[in-house]
């Protein structure tokens, strides 16, 4: 995983959003992240992701100069992350939001 890459795929929020949405509003809860652009709040497949990136930020956050090996050490290469989601939602487990031209 990288920086750029999205962390809520439904609301296209990176992963640096995320963290830097952590360490700046020193956030505790993974709930907190729906304040974020409304990340984890869509298909709900991210939820996951996000409550251990809380708890690793809490635990042992990566120096600034490091973020990128630390992502890649600690999460799954964003090709990945994308097929679980597909997976996750064809089993009927969240709906992601209709985008905004069909609502």
């Amino acid at each position: 995983m990288r920086p750029d890459d999205e962390l809520c795929l439904c609301f296209h929020v990176t992963w640096r959003k995320v963290m830097n949405y952590i360490r700046v509003h020193r956030v505790k809860l993974p709930s907190q992240l729906a304040n974020c652009q409304n990340a984890g709040t869509g298909c709900g497949w991210c939820r996951r992701s996000m409550q251990c990136l809380v708890q690793q930020m809490q635990d042992d956050p990566p120096a600034p100069d490091q973020v990128d090996q630390w992502l890649a050490e600690k999460y799954p290469a964003s090709a990945n992350y994308r097929t679980g989601r597909a997976r996750y939602i064809a089993q009927g487990h969240g709906t992601p939001p209709k985008p905004e031209s069909e609502t």
